[in-house]
């Protein structure tokens, strides 16, 4: 009867460590499929902010690429919207399975909102390169007809606000010269007795012939500008420096205008800038000692 005992003891025993061993390699795997799904987690994270930053990124080109600031103003606001969910999203730890699941859904979101502002876009751009085309078109035409006939006044202003921006002056070869007493190039602006502004007008065949004015504008390192009057910019009066009337007949010219110094002027930054009926046409910086 001991002998049975025993025998029912050890076989209880066996099985009481077949089950524990059993339960103790359950307990393993499930830890070993939990650590496995918290890693393709992770790497899905992982996966999704890439995604939200390569948007943000795109937004950014795409702005680079259009100058409607209407639909710039609407990229910004998807742009700023991508960045926050991407906030969320590394916010997110990866056990949170119903907030990575509704980034996941946003990002779909954003993912196609994306697509559809790219064929926007391109749209637009295909549109901007017609008009382009079109718009060197008319000014060869212009400039071929300029060259036929003196007598088309009525045509180019029927075609003047086509080619407005083609028209515009513009003041290249910029130049700022203090000069001494004997009309030399001073080394120091302290010995400036007076200041050369050159610069040309670019040509261009597209712009009317006639009388125009130029006025020039010198603002000193402390941000006064040297003043002799005022003229109308933006709907606002600014002061100017100099101003010289030229006539312009289409072809390049040189435009020389000299500001008398009776102040003190010390070194630094000089800008210079010229104007031309409402427009800014050129700017540069100087460096003086």
């Amino acid at each position: 009867m001991r002998k049975v005992w025993i025998t029912v003891a050890v076989v209880a025993v066996v099985g009481l460590l077949v089950l524990v061993a059993w339960l103790y390699t359950g307990l393993q795997q499930q830890r070993e499929a939990y650590e496995e799904m918290q890693e393709l987690a992770a790497l899905d994270k992982q996966e999704m902010e890439n995604e939200y930053e390569r948007f943000t990124l795109q937004y950014s080109e795409m702005m680079t690429q259009i100058n409607n600031d209407s639909i710039v103003a609407q990229l910004t606001q998807e742009q700023m919207r991508t960045q926050q969910l991407l906030e969320e999203l590394k916010q997110t730890k990866t056990n949170d399975a119903r907030e990575i699941a509704r980034l996941k859904k946003e990002l779909a979101t954003v993912r196609e909102v994306l697509r559809s502002y790219i064929r926007q876009v391109d749209s637009l751009n295909q549109v901007n390169e017609i008009l382009r085309s079109e718009n060197l078109q008319i000014r060869d035409e212009l400039a071929a007809s300029n060259r036929e006939k003196a007598g088309l006044a009525s045509e180019k202003a029927s075609l003047s606000e086509k080619v407005a921006i083609a028209a515009q002056l513009d003041a290249t070869g910029i130049t700022m010269t203090p000069l001494n007493k004997r009309q030399k190039a001073a080394k120091k602006m302290k010995d400036c007795k007076q200041i050369e502004v050159r610069f040309q007008i670019a040509k261009n065949v597209t712009a009317a012939n006639g009388v125009r004015t130029f006025y020039v504008r010198i603002q000193t390192p402390n941000g006064n500008v040297l003043s002799s009057g005022s003229f109308s910019y933006e709907n606002k009066q600014i002061e100017y420096s100099m101003k010289k009337s030229v006539e312009y007949t289409g072809e390049e010219v040189t435009v020389f205008t000299y500001w008398n110094v009776d102040e003190f002027l010390s070194g630094g930054d000089y800008r210079v800038s010229i104007f031309a009926e409402g427009n800014m046409i050129g700017t540069k910086t100087f460096t003086f000692k």
